[in-house]
């Protein structure tokens, strides 16, 4: 899992994360793991959680990935001393009682985390506050967490809307301090019902078209909660942290309903190729976000099996899209058919260009039509290139998957339907694919 994560270049990994974040004692996660003590996890499953990975196991484990951690801190049922504690913890270098119990417990130089959630869905299960409440409550928690390490590149980030929640980030913005804030997160799930979400692998191509609706979602939201941030941030010098995002069915059959294991099929690689090239396109404002989640859980990137493991079609694009990571956006204007389901309709494709610091220029689309190729033609606008390569991704039904008995069903292959005209580029999508061109 760990070769399999290195290849998705991770930028950022969040932990604990999700409504267990906001009961998580972190001091039960570290020492002796035979002395560490026991609690119920009550939000998945109300199985017991025996505190056996923590926080040594999680930083050093992103040592391993080469990725930044990101820590989700407890507010809704924790104290600020708790999260004081913790900073001082894996950040401080000098001597203090936190960083002598983090040299007792076999770690002597800190791992300097930057990246600090302060609360996770402050507005439901991390405590169900009003905006008002919890953003006063947010100006203590941040007051207190500096001072120790590299204080001034702290990252803090407030917890954020739910979905369309607009008001919630207004507020936020107009009372939290701009020197007491980095990022407002955003939480926004590709879901047909919440009371009847559908299945992982049998769905129609209704529920197929109704997911892709809600994931094309992304755009409003981003461009809205943008548009608020824009009032009081003129300078764009606060991020929106999407930091939960993805595809939510019903668990497979036979699982526990709390562990949240479903399947990933073509519907997710196209989830994941909608929003990708979303938040490239926001990337002015839109500077960090975060897939939940990675393994066994919602839209994940591995599934496993004892020993055996599956990298799913969602992984796929993470790995295709990871070319833009670092490189110079390129904005680019699409017009394109619709995919039309009955009386509703959607724009077929979505893409979003870079250029690398070698020169290179990536292009990634979407077409989410699930009958139909869709031609596309870009004006290259005087720019010249000589060659064209690129790979797909793309399958013959949009409910297939990898499986441990057929792990490499989908998988990225070359692809040869991209042709360099005199000042353009005409490039022929497969349905329900993911497409990545490299241009030079």
């Amino acid at each position: 899992m760990v070769d399999a994560l290195k290849k998705l270049k991770i930028p950022n990994l969040r932990w604990p994360g999700g409504c267990f974040a906001d009961t998580y004692h972190w001091k039960d996660g570290v020492g002796p793991k035979d002395k560490r003590p026991t609690i119920v996890n009550t939000w998945w499953g109300g199985v017991t959680e025996n505190n056996s990975f923590g926080t040594h196991d999680f930083l050093n484990m992103c040592e391993m990935l080469g990725t930044e951690p990101y820590l989700a801190g407890n507010v809704g049922s924790g104290t600020v001393q708790e999260l004081v504690d913790w900073v001082q913890y894996v950040s401080f270098a000098g001597k203090s009682p936190m960083s002598d119990w983090r040299r007792q417990n076999g770690r002597d130089q800190p791992w300097k985390v930057k990246y600090w959630g302060v609360g996770n869905e402050a507005w439901g299960c991390g405590g169900n506050m009003t905006p008002d409440y919890y953003a006063n409550l947010y100006r203590q928690y941040a007051t207190y967490m500096t001072g120790f390490g590299d204080a001034k590149n702290m990252f803090r980030i407030a917890s954020g809307a739910n979905s369309d929640d607009y008001n919630w980030t207004e507020v936020l913005m107009k009372n939290i301090p701009a020197n007491l804030i980095s990022g407002v997160a955003l939480h926004h799930y590709s879901v047909i019902d919440w009371n009847k979400k559908g299945p992982s692998t049998a769905f129609t191509e209704q529920q197929y078209f109704t997911t892709l609706q809600r994931a094309w979602k992304m755009e409003e939201l981003v461009t809205k909660h943008s548009a608020i941030m824009d009032k009081y941030d003129p300078k764009k010098n606060i991020a929106l942290v999407v930091d939960e995002w993805g595809g939510w069915y019903d668990v497979e059959p036979g699982t526990n309903p709390g562990f949240l294991y479903q399947q990933n099929t073509i519907r997710d690689a196209m989830i994941a190729g909608i929003t990708l090239n979303i938040f490239n396109n926001h990337a002015d404002r839109v500077r960090m976000a975060n897939l939940a989640q990675a393994i066994n859980v919602l839209q994940a990137v591995i599934l496993t099996e004892e020993e055996k493991m599956v990298l799913t079609p969602t992984y796929h694009v993470m790995e295709m899209y990871n070319v833009h990571q670092d490189a110079t956006l390129i904005p680019l204007q699409l017009k394109t058919a619709d995919y039309v389901l009955g009386q509703e309709k959607l724009p077929a494709v979505t893409g979003s260009a870079s250029r690398d610091a070698a020169g290179r220029t990536h292009i990634s689309f979407t077409n989410i039509d699930a009958k139909k190729s869709q031609t596309v033609t870009l004006d290259l606008r005087g720019a010249t290139f000589a060659t064209v390569t690129g790979r797909v991704l793309a399958s013959k039904n949009i409910q297939d998957h990898n499986t441990f008995q057929n792990p490499d069903r989908i998988k990225p292959v070359s692809f040869k339907d991209a042709k360099l005209r005199k000042g353009s580029l005409e490039v022929t999508l497969p349905p329900a694919s993911v497409v990545v061109l490299e241009l030079k």
